[in-house]
């Protein structure tokens, strides 16, 4: 396995070096702190696929005009506690974080709020929509579909994203339980990552383009395909596969954006579709107010119990136990906060070529 150079940034300075670089292409200053902020969500909990290292992406789009840097992003239909908005091609890391709001404002005034998206892009990490649900004392949920890199159950080729779902649930004394998990067996970034390091994926992550496994992460540009969580029938590959196929209904058929193989590319390395049948990328977001179903502190003391019940389970040999969902990017938050996010060199030249291009400064 190859060594890869591996150097540590302060939080604070990626997120402002992504401010300005959104600032570069037009985006307006108020939108460029949103979107660093939702970059940042990422790279702070550990989750580095969607974070800085995904920057590069937005910045190859942007400078060829597929995304549209001042959306007028708007309702197109609407009732007191659903709503359908449409992105106008906008960055997917301001239209997500729009139509979220409208979910959490429908849910305090009306109990639950739902709403679908429609034309907009690549939307960062689903857990930091639950996580903004979180700080109005709401059940978040959110979910989106990607790009098709994913294969079907038995199918050979590229159908379906990632197809990621979130949901939180806030305790009271102990922490909330966060869940963030693509419907594959893992995020695409990871195997950019892999790529970018040289180094070989794991067994059941991915197929080359004849449809057998592979361990090497550039057979994702030669027509391979991630497969649905659980990869195979016998480890429970068709449950990942309904999943994604739910995430890809409630986000696209629902609101009108391309559903399955039809949707666009979030990085210039990806084939476009040959057609369209809807608007750009689609979102689903929901909120609950826990007090439509049970009280509020009731709730959050069973969930403290639940939590504390599960940490006292007896661990498997050789582990300390199960976790909680959302305890490792606890952890990670912990450690970046004081030591910076690890970017490997890949990802820092990267960063260099789009702060050559910008005049942004970097390093």
């Amino acid at each position: 396995m190859a060594d890869v150079e591996v150097r540590n940034f302060p939080l604070e300075f990626l997120r402002d070096f992504s401010k300005c670089v959104f600032i570069h292409f037009g985006v307006p200053e108020k939108d460029a702190i949103l979107a660093a902020s939702v970059l940042d969500a990422s790279d702070r909990r550990g989750i580095d696929s969607h974070g800085v290292a995904r920057l590069h992406t937005y910045f190859e789009l942007l400078t060829e005009g597929r995304i549209n840097p001042t959306p007028d992003i708007s309702i197109v239909r609407e009732t007191p506690s659903t709503a359908t908005v449409d992105g106008d091609n906008g960055l997917g890391l301001v239209v997500g974080p729009w139509a979220n709001e409208i979910a959490m404002e429908k849910a305090q005034e009306h109990g639950s709020g739902w709403v679908s998206v429609c034309n907009s892009n690549h939307f960062g990490i689903a857990g930091y929509y639950v996580l903004e649900a979180l700080t109005r004392d709401l059940i978040g949920i959110a979910m989106t579909n990607s790009t098709k890199i994913v294969a079907p159950l038995w199918g050979a080729e590229p159908m379906l994203g990632t197809n990621p779902i979130a949901i939180a649930f806030p305790g009271k004394k102990e922490p909330p339980i966060v869940i963030d998990m693509a419907t594959s067996t893992v995020a695409f970034g990871k195997v950019e990552i892999a790529w970018r390091s040289a180094q070989p994926v794991p067994d059941g992550w991915m197929i080359d383009g004849e449809g057998m496994g592979s361990n090497e992460p550039s057979d994702m540009l030669r027509g391979g395909a991630l497969l649905p969580l659980g990869s195979d029938r016998l480890h429970g590959g068709h449950k990942g596969y309904c999943m994604a196929t739910m995430v890809d209904i409630l986000c696209c058929v629902l609101s009108g954006a391309n559903c399955g193989p039809f949707a666009p590319p979030f990085t210039l390395r990806l084939e476009t579709p040959d057609r369209s049948v809807g608007k750009g990328i689609g979102h689903f977001f929901g909120a609950m107010r826990i007090d439509g179903f049970i009280e509020p502190d009731e709730f959050k003391e069973q969930i403290d119990e639940w939590i504390r019940v599960f940490r006292a389970t007896k661990p498997a040999p050789g582990t300390d136990g199960p976790l909680v969902p959302g305890d490792p990017e606890r952890e990670a938050e912990k450690i970046r906060v004081q030591e910076g996010v690890p970017l490997v060199m890949p990802v820092i030249e990267d960063l260099r070529e789009i702060a050559n291009y910008t005049g942004v400064s970097f390093d």
